[in-house]
């Protein structure tokens, strides 16, 4: 989220409006993959343990757009999900700072977006994404998530 989506975002939560906030949650698909999601319609996004990753996944509420990005030999955004719960104790796990939320597929981009192209692309130097690129969980701007959907085939 760049500062001016985090400031109106931020207005609008203390006006009790939420303002939806956009991510990026990265997944080994041969592990758990976008398609595992799909044929599940939600599920309890797990297994985050780094505290980054774990403090964005907090920030999460109901209504955020998620963007799927498959790590692996794949390495590219492929699909989009919602966020459908407020985040919660992990309750697979005894350490109460692990974390979860629950996400519902909303379908997978026509055409994925390898991470070769979105680095080539100024407008996604400063993503997380990029930079940080162990970070499971990461937040984007409005801007750039509406840009990596439209490179993925979206409208």
């Amino acid at each position: 989220m760049d500062q001016q989506d985090h400031l109106m975002s931020r207005g609008a939560r203390a006006l009790g409006r939420h303002m939806p906030g956009y991510w990026i949650v990265k997944t080994e698909p041969s592990t758990y993959s976008y398609d595992d999601l799909a044929r599940q319609k939600t599920a309890v996004w797990d297994g985050v343990k780094n505290n980054l990753a774990l403090k964005h996944l907090r920030q999460m509420k109901p209504g955020d757009q998620v963007l799927v990005y498959h790590t692996g030999d794949e390495k590219a955004v492929v699909g989009r999900a919602e966020v459908t719960s407020e985040p919660y104790p992990d309750p697979k796990q005894k350490d109460p700072k692990l974390t979860v939320v629950d996400l519902r597929a909303q379908g997978r981009l026509p055409r994925p977006v390898p991470l070769a192209e979105i680095k080539k692309e100024r407008a996604f130097a400063d993503l997380a994404l990029v930079r940080i690129g162990r970070l499971s969980v990461s937040p984007v701007s409005a801007e750039q998530a509406k840009r990596l959907m439209k490179l993925g085939g979206l409208k």
